[in-house]
């Protein structure tokens, strides 16, 4: 999972290319997941098998679409979060991305031993909605 700043001048029909693209590519690596996009910043969660991502990661870090990408977490899950988006992007704000990013990223795991949310539960809980509603891939 990483967060980037959006290149200049990339709109949202650009958004929808760059999402389409990702989805075709994904397919052949096994990867999926969702990107968030607050008209600013982008965050990424991918997940599949290890050659997969590697090779979705590297395409990642040289495209010309965003800047200054932090790398929030990686690692191995326990389950895929997104099985069935091989790329799906979904419009948030910044209160949202910022929300996300600054959980508890260690372990991919759900549910801090004190009540508090992951990272995973973050994100996990503003895609529920999207998952539960069935509504189209952007």
């Amino acid at each position: 999972m990483y967060t980037s700043q959006v290149a200049p001048n990339l709109g949202v029909d650009q958004v929808d290319d760059l999402a389409r693209d990702a989805a075709r590519f994904n397919v052949q690596a096994g990867v999926t997941g969702v990107l968030l996009f607050d008209g600013v910043r982008f965050l990424q969660y991918i997940e599949g098998p290890e050659d997969g991502v590697s090779v979705v990661y590297a395409r990642i870090i040289t495209a010309t679409s965003h800047f200054d990408l932090r790398e929030i977490a990686q690692g191995p899950v326990v389950r895929r979060f997104c099985p069935y988006w091989a790329m799906r992007w979904l419009p948030t704000d910044q209160s949202e991305i910022d929300f996300i990013s600054l959980g508890d990223w260690s372990g991919f795991r759900c549910g801090n031993t004190d009540g508090t949310p992951t990272g995973v539960d973050r994100l996990t809980g503003i895609l529920l909605p999207e998952i539960s509603s069935g509504s189209p891939s952007r």
